[in-house]
Parts: structure tokens; C-alpha cells; sequence
């Protein structure tokens, strides 16, 4: 009797740091465990693998049952592998939030491209030389699930190591992975009082607590007039345990993205600002809300006629 072949996982990174990648390797023996029921075919970070030029001058990827694709679009040459990573894989997963929600890179979509081109690269010696081809650019940087088809998100700026580990394997054994789908603030142990601040304080402001006392004595750091992203962000980044911002005594940055798939952080925030009579003029810079969920459109040049 011949024996069960395991899935294959296919991993690729498109306009990304590498830290998801890295995340999944910090899961230590549950990544080593997770070997024992996926066969790794493509993973740019541990093996190499030569996909730049295939048949006809195109990627070539192998097939697999699963693909995580981490970071967003931004060049034809990201869009091309992830029209083919896309075609190879039976499930694909946006693999963080740069890849379900623009993320970091995706602020460069409140600016033309040509603006970003002029201001970042313009007095490079390697853009005179050719190194970087302006004309290869998108016009934004994309989420993947604008560009292709995508069967799960998974949020995080890394999403945690154990709930990386948790998905591919559910999704190996044919089960839909638990994905945590409250609010930041859903996890929240601190004290809420349903009143705050009328004004908006700077981020870099601290909180008001005990440093002896533990984290469920301290008072909402939204109601303190902190700019706290927990009720517009989806939970997950402390595991089951309390966030790891709140833990820290500082507020969330949203680097979950929204709670709602095609939620946006900033108007959503706004309106929760305004329930609690907190005056949303004393934010500095509104656009900063979208840090980690710009594409979808949300975040866009601001041309002034004239």
C-alpha cells in the first residue's frame, strides 16, 4: 500500500520584507512539525530555486496544493509571478498584511508614481544606470486579492509564528483554519468608562498607569485621548492572550488591518472618535490611519488643482 503524498506548500514573497517568512521559521519546532505534514516545494528565504525565466521568458513556479504569497504588487514583474503563483496553487493565501492590505509599502500610494520616483530615487546613481526601470511600476501598490483570486487572508505585520503554523496545517488536513475575526478591543482587558479626553493626544505621549499594577487596572488608552486603532483593527496579534501593543502600555497602530475585509481604518476610526465626543481636528496627519491598509484604493495622490 502505497503512502499518502503530503500537500505541497509553495511560499513566495512579492513587494515584502521577508518578515512574514521569517515569523514562520520563529515558530522553531512547531515550523519543524509542520514539516512533517507539507512537502516545502518553492520557499525563496530557505531553498533556491532557479523561477526567474522559464518557458517563454515566464515564471516558473511549481505546482502545489497550498501557496502563501506575502506583500503587495507593485511592479509588472510581482503581478506576472503572481498571476502564475496563483494558476499553480489549488489554495492561495495572502500571507500578511502587506499581501491582504497593502501595508506598509501601500503609503507610497498617497503619491504618483512619479512623485515617488522624483523624491526617492531621482539622485540615485543606480536609477541613471538602469537598476531601477521606472517603466516597470505599477501605478500603485496593489493588495493581492485586487489583482487575483485569493481563498484566505491572513493578517499581520508579521502574523504570529503558531497561527502561521495553524493555518498551513489546518489547511493540509482539508479543515478551515481559525482566524481570529474581533476587534482589537475585543481582547482588551483595560478598564472602559464609555467617556475620554475631548482631544486627541500625540502617540508618543505616555499613559496613564501603574507600572506595578497589572494591565486590566489601566484605563482605556482611547478614553485617555490616545490614538488606539483596537476598535478598527482585527485581534490576533497577542495569540489568546491580551494584544502585544496593550501589553505594552501603548496603544494599537492598526498593523492587523481592519476588522471588516474591505473595512477602512480611518473613517471607521473617526467615527468612533465621535462617539465618544473626542475631537478628531486634533489629529495630525488623518492619512497615517491607513499606514497599514492603503490599497483597495483607500489611500490616493493628493493633486491639487492648480
Amino acid at each position: 500500500m502505497s503512502e499518502t503524498r503530503r500537500p505541497r506548500l509553495c511560499c513566495h514573497w512579492l513587494h515584502a520584507c521577508s518578515g512574514c517568512e521569517l515569523a514562520l521559521l520563529n515558530g522553531g519546532d512547531l515550523f519543524l512539525g509542520l514539516l512533517q505534514l507539507v512537502d516545502i516545494v518553492h520557499f525563496p528565504l530557505l531553498l533556491d530555486y532557479k523561477y526567474a525565466s522559464g518557458a517563454e521568458g515566464k515564471p516558473d513556479l511549481p505546482a502545489a496544493e497550498i501557496g502563501l504569497v506575502s506583500g503587495g504588487v507593485a511592479s509588472k514583474n510581482q503581478l506576472e509571478v503572481l498571476r502564475t503563483l496563483r494558476g499553480q496553487c489549488r489554495i492561495l493565501v495572502a500571507f500578511g498584511t502587506c499581501a491582504s492590505h497593502g501595508g506598509i509599502p501601500a503609503l507610497r500610494n498617497q503619491w504618483t508614481a512619479e512623485q515617488t520616483w522624483n523624491t526617492v530615487f531621482q539622485e540615485d546613481e543606480r536609477s541613471c544606470s538602469g537598476e531601477f526601470e521606472y517603466e516597470k511600476w505599477l501605478d500603485r501598490v496593489y493588495a493581492i486579492d485586487e489583482q487575483v483570486e485569493v481563498d484566505l487572508l491572513l493578517p499581520g505585520c508579521p502574523p504570529r509564528p503558531e497561527t502561521i503554523v495553524a493555518t498551513v496545517a489546518a489547511l493540509a488536513a482539508g479543515h478551515q483554519p481559525q482566524l481570529a475575526e474581533k476587534s482589537v478591543c475585543e481582547h482588551c482587558p483595560t478598564v472602559r468608562t464609555g467617556t475620554g479626553r475631548m482631544s486627541v493626544r500625540r502617540f508618543l505621549a505616555n499613559a496613564d498607569y501603574d507600572p506595578e499594577a497589572p494591565v486590566d487596572s489601566m484605563r482605556c488608552l482611547l478614553e485617555q485621548g490616545l490614538l488606539c486603532m483596537g476598535p478598527v483593527t482585527v485581534g490576533g496579534c497577542g495569540g489568546r492572550e491580551m494584544p502585544l501593543c496593550i501589553r505594552a502600555r501603548v496603544p494599537c497602530r492598526g498593523c492587523y488591518g481592519p476588522v471588516r475585509r474591505q473595512g477602512n481604518q480611518l473613517l471607521d476610526l473617526l467615527n468612533v472618535l465621535a462617539s465618544k465626543g473626542i475631537d478628531h481636528r486634533a489629529i495630525v496627519d488623518r492619512r497615517s490611519l491607513l499606514r497599514f491598509s492603503g490599497a483597495h484604493g483607500l489611500l490616493k495622490p493628493n493633486i491639487r488643482e492648480g
